[in-house]
């Protein structure tokens, strides 16, 4: 059945893959990819399905409301797959009405659109969120579930926490057909290089100090975001309305054995001297409010919809690590022009 998708943030990392996935699985949809474009979007990557018959790039603010009701009237779309968001949790202490303004007023301003020209007798408004909204686990603690009340401690997860209230309550309040998912940490091709895995490759790259909070001691859990993407197809087409899916790769890492790890195999590849890379280690001051621990219950997704994580870590870090291995010029040209000035206020060059 020919539908019209509008996907939010389709220039960026997980965006992107969403929106190829789409272009090629589905070539009886309309694709329409919305994206602002600022230090994080980036067309090339989606080069490869850029003149797909099917795929339409549209270059757009989605805390402009006037521009998206007009956007909305003319295509009328059946469904939204909303990623469009500011995401890095250092940025949003630095600037949180930034975050606020496009996490929680631009989904407003989506779900307004969406509630006077969207299909709300068969389409789907779908947003993507985060995990980091659940706050923080202890070691022992049991990871988080659909269930698990919010407590986010960072404008960053607040403005994602106060963004899934929203969409609930245009649910209750409006009847809207909706889904929510809350991710754990993606890693895989494509990201921009101020989150941790990129960041240390490009380092270790250009033998350049690695960064890491703290003691390296708080965990996160990773999903390979391909299989995210598969995951978000999933929802979208099978997911009940109104219901939350957890999405994790059930994968918990500390910080600073992933960045070991990391070495390790970076100093294999380059032909480099066992534990080059690691000497490379350097312990910065830790962020301001930094959550000691993130971990995914996706056995929800898994029971009721039939998801589970299609490559093992190692498989699906390897391919990551010789995907920047291999697209150099990418990495060196998303870490120009204004990621320069950010790189140097934050890391002082290194």
């Amino acid at each position: 059945m020919s539908r019209k998708i509008l996907i939010t943030g389709g220039a960026g990392f997980i965006g992107s893959h969403v929106v190829r996935l789409f272009v090629t699985q589905y070539p009886e949809y309309e694709i329409y990819n919305l994206d602002k474009l600022t230090y994080a979007g980036n067309l090339e990557n989606l080069s490869d399905i850029a003149h797909a018959a099917n795929y339409h790039f549209v270059k757009g603010d989605i805390v402009d409301r006037d521009f998206l009701d007009a956007l909305f009237d003319t295509h009328r779309f059946h469904g939204v797959i909303h990623l469009a968001a500011e995401s890095h949790v250092d940025r949003s202490i630095t600037n949180p009405l930034e975050f606020v303004m496009t996490n929680m007023v631009g989904t407003a301003n989506l779900l307004n659109a969406f509630r006077k020209y969207g299909d709300m007798q068969h389409g789907r408004f779908y947003h993507v969120s985060t995990d980091e909204v659940y706050g923080e686990l202890g070691m022992t603690d049991p990871a988080f579930t659909e269930e698990t009340p919010y407590h986010p401690n960072s404008p960053y997860s607040a403005s994602k926490a106060g963004s899934d209230h929203l969409v609930r309550a245009y649910h209750h309040t409006y009847n809207m057909p909706v889904v929510i998912s809350n991710c754990s940490n993606n890693y895989g091709s494509h990201q921009f290089p101020e989150k941790l895995i990129p960041l240390m490759i490009h380092n270790i790259r250009n033998r350049k100090p690695l960064p890491v909070y703290g003691k390296g001691e708080n965990v996160r859990d990773w999903l390979w975001v391909n299989d995210h993407a598969r995951a978000i197809d999933v929802i979208y087409h099978k997911g009940t309305s109104g219901e939350t899916y957890n999405i994790g790769g059930n994968n918990e890492w500390k910080n600073i054995d992933l960045v070991h790890k990391l070495c390790e195999i970076m100093d294999r590849k380059l032909n480099r001297s066992a534990g080059e890379s690691a000497s490379l280690i350097h312990f910065v001051a830790d962020r301001s409010g930094h959550d000691f621990r993130y971990a995914i219950n996706a056995d929800k997704l898994q029971r009721e919809l039939g998801w589970t994580p299609s490559v093992q870590f190692d498989q699906g870090f390897e391919q990551t690590i010789d995907w920047y291995l291999a697209n150099e010029s990418w990495l060196e040209h998303v870490t120009s022009g204004s990621y320069r000035d950010y790189y140097q206020a934050m890391y002082g060059g290194r």
